[in-house]
């Protein structure tokens, strides 16, 4: 099984970029499965109900979020949308779901959304303890399991890689929007990469203006922030997965321009 796994989707830009690029990667690659970082979709944060239909358009199996789950209103009509996941260390109580269990190619795959603790100014249940407790709870129920952990800081991504190492099949980190130069397959079998990067903007600052965001470094004065323009890049990874033992046995890094 060949899973893609996409990079933070920046913008109706960086959407149009994924509707260009997803359909002939899907058939050169042989890819079965695709999960895709769509929390920053509707103008560089949050997803409105206009983007999400247009996502749903697209063949994707899984949808995960993070920070910025809740910056459009609109999430709330369509949270509990079953291709739809939110980081699971939420607060407990928070509508929508953590993970979900998908069926392809009679396999069962679980995806799980966790979200970093260190600098990335959410409240949030711890993201170790939580994703021991799911994988315990649904490991007699899947035959792989995928893990976004969206996170700020490298340290706290890769600690978690060796934390969850072995007992998921592929753990990406997104969020950051700088694609790592790091996939790896442990000597546990799990398929492993710090940062996907971003499908956005390439002459940016992560997605955004560059006047904008240059501004607000020297100033130190508040400055809007806003959608950069011009040539978009793809970013994900391709893991490849042994149908009998469920283990990665190939990851392949993409940078599309």
């Amino acid at each position: 099984m060949r899973i893609l796994t996409v990079g933070d989707i920046v913008g109706e830009n960086g959407l149009d970029k994924l509707k260009q690029i997803l359909p002939k990667l899907k058939e050169e690659k042989k890819i079965d499965f695709i999960i895709v970082n769509a929390e920053n979709t509707a103008g560089g944060m949050g997803l409105t109900l206009k983007t999400w239909n247009e996502l749903l358009k697209l063949d994707i199996n899984c949808f995960t979020m993070g920070n910025h789950t809740w910056a459009k209103k609109d999430i709330f009509s369509f949270i509990d949308h079953p291709k739809l996941i939110r980081p699971a260390n939420y607060s407990k109580g928070v509508v929508g779901k953590g993970y979900h269990i998908y069926k392809c190619k009679e396999k069962n795959i679980a995806v799980i959304n966790l979200i970093g603790r260190t600098d990335m100014n959410v409240l949030s249940e711890n993201p170790f303890t939580v994703a021991e407790e799911i994988i315990q709870r649904i490991q007699n129920q899947v035959d792989i399991i995928i893990v976004d952990f969206h996170a700020e800081a490298t340290a706290e991504k890769i600690a978690m890689k060796h934390f969850l190492d072995g007992k998921v099949t592929v753990l990406v980190g997104t969020h950051t929007h700088v694609q790592t130069a790091d996939e790896e397959i442990t000597q546990k079998g799990t398929g492993y990469i710090t940062d996907l990067g971003m499908t956005g903007p390439e002459n940016s600052v992560i997605g955004m203006d560059v006047e904008a965001s240059v501004k607000r470094f020297v100033t130190s004065l508040p400055e809007r922030y806003k959608l950069a323009e011009g040539n978009t890049i793809f970013n994900g990874c391709v893991f490849e997965i042994n149908d009998e033992k469920c283990r990665t046995e190939g990851v392949e890094r993409l940078l599309i321009r």
